[in-house]
């Protein structure tokens, strides 16, 4: 079995740069746009090199900044060839952007989010979205596409958002999600999509029928163009699951970026309005993002115990509330691991341990013979760990998550909790801007394509708060309670 890295916490005073990174995200861009927009490179590297600094000559932890290193560049790599790609793909939509069809459009989009994930969806659709609703646009049409498309439309499958995805490569099987999910996904995704058609028939009953027959799309036949990017894509996708060697799965989404990006007619380019600001502005924030909040991460796994008597409901509302101001995925991980800590027994372990050591038809022998407390969890686990890892069930080959994850998913109360945790790390990520991947990516596109975004308070304040959260509070009375 793997070991864990044991290094000395942080100081609660590291946190400061992450906060200061958060408020100038939050208040820059309101209180001093051009001075952040000049200088938010130097403020973002900065304070992310104060924190590097930190762990690798006070604590000595350089193993902390390699493993962010490599996340980020996973991170950077997946948002960056998917934004190229989709930038080599016009899609011309037919007729008038009415409220029925932008509301259908977006509960495709959620769909689509789980075959091509959040971040796939966003890319591909962000720029039809705008052209389809260009004579009306306004600040709810890209809020509610962030909602939708980019985080709670993607709960269905591992592909479908990052922090699932984590869960997968460390056990959780590829439909468990959806199949303990499903009616959440419905709850949500529905209750956003009727949010959404009353907003958008009171925004489209305000423009009188002259300006919507000027300045409305023409009532072209649906058109794609660029399909051969769609190949590019399934490279993309099909990166995700490669993980040996190091390096391969990054290496292929760059070279499919690169063969996108040379094989795409110019004219497409143009008509998409392609330039690399959004991806760079991107790149930037996420190096202090995911630099910054390293102190925060490692405090709240070793503190999160403490919270109380795990339950369905207080780990929806802590990962979920915690998701929407640090990145959703690594948040999704540090509950996990508090789950485990807090609800797999030791002893249950140390006898799942050895039914893994053990092998063939002894193992189910030995499997049937266990007594005690946690008999029956044990089994469910060891069946679970023979249908999800039949090839690795061989000494050191399984990691000890891997046994924890199978011991709770075992267990219909404590795969309730991790249910939870997933629909809250999802869900939650669309409460700001920097709670998932795209969002900022999707805002950058639609700033540059001349539309009136919310600042980061007024997407809270104005669209957060008072649309996306009674619908969590539906799903956890709902399904969590």
């Amino acid at each position: 079995m793997e070991g864990s890295h044991v290094a000395a916490l942080p100081a609660a005073g590291s946190l400061v740069p992450f906060i200061l990174l958060l408020g100038l995200i939050a208040l820059g861009p309101l209180w001093f746009a051009g001075w952040w927009g000049r200088h938010y490179p130097k403020v973002a590297l900065g304070l992310g090199a104060l924190v590097a600094g930190y762990y690798w000559i006070a604590l000595h932890n350089p193993h902390a900044l390699l493993h962010t290193a490599l996340e980020y560049v996973s991170f950077i790599s997946l948002i960056g060839s998917l934004y190229v790609v989709s930038g080599g793909i016009l899609l011309r939509v037919k007729g008038e952007s009415t409220p029925l069809v932008n509301t259908v459009f977006l509960g495709v989009g959620a769909l689509i989010a789980n075959l091509v994930g959040t971040t796939g969806a966003s890319m591909l659709l962000i720029r039809p979205w705008l052209r389809m609703n260009r004579y009306r646009v306004t600040m709810h049409h890209v809020v509610f596409f962030i909602f939708l498309v980019s985080n709670v439309g993607g709960l269905l499958t591992p592909i479908g958002d990052p922090p699932l995805y984590l869960g997968y490569l460390i056990g959780v099987p590829f439909w468990w999600v959806a199949q303990q999910l499903w009616a959440v996904w419905l709850v949500a995704v529905g209750s956003l999509l009727v949010i959404f058609y009353v907003l958008d028939r009171r925004n489209y009953q305000r423009a009188p029928q002259v300006v919507r027959d000027e300045l409305a799309e023409p009532p072209d036949q649906w058109q794609c163009r660029g399909a051969v990017n769609f190949l590019w894509l399934a490279v993309i996708l099909g990166a995700v699951f490669v993980t040996h060697p190091p390096f391969v799965r990054e290496a292929l989404m760059l070279g499919a970026a690169a063969g996108s990006y040379f094989t795409t007619p110019r004219p497409i380019h143009e008509a998409n309005h392609f330039n690399w600001h959004p991806v760079q502005e991107v790149a930037i924030l996420f190096v202090g993002i995911f630099a910054t909040m390293i102190p925060a991460l490692e405090l709240l796994q070793a503190h999160a115990r403490s919270l109380g008597t795990p339950t369905p409901a207080l780990f929806y509302w802590a990962s979920g509330s915690l998701s929407g101001v640090l990145d959703n995925a690594p948040t999704y991980l540090c509950f996990l691991q508090a789950s485990f800590g807090a609800l797999v027994d030791a002893d249950a372990l140390a006898q799942l341990q050895q039914l893994v050591a053990t092998s063939g038809a002894q193992a189910g022998q030995v499997a049937h013979q266990i007594t005690g407390p946690h008999a029956e969890e044990i089994r469910r686990a060891w069946t679970a760990l023979q249908a999800q890892h039949p090839g690795a069930i061989v000494p050191g080959n399984l990691k000890v998550e891997q046994l924890q994850l199978a011991y709770m998913l075992g267990n219909a109360t404590t795969a309730r909790l991790v249910a939870a945790i997933s629909a809250g790390a999802v869900f939650f990520g669309a409460m700001t801007y920097i709670g998932n991947g795209p969002n900022f990516m999707v805002k950058s596109i639609a700033d540059q394509s001349g539309v009136h975004t919310p600042s980061f308070l007024g997407y809270v304040t104005r669209f957060s708060l008072p649309c996306l959260l009674p619908v969590l509070a539906v799903v956890w009375w709902v399904f969590f309670r």
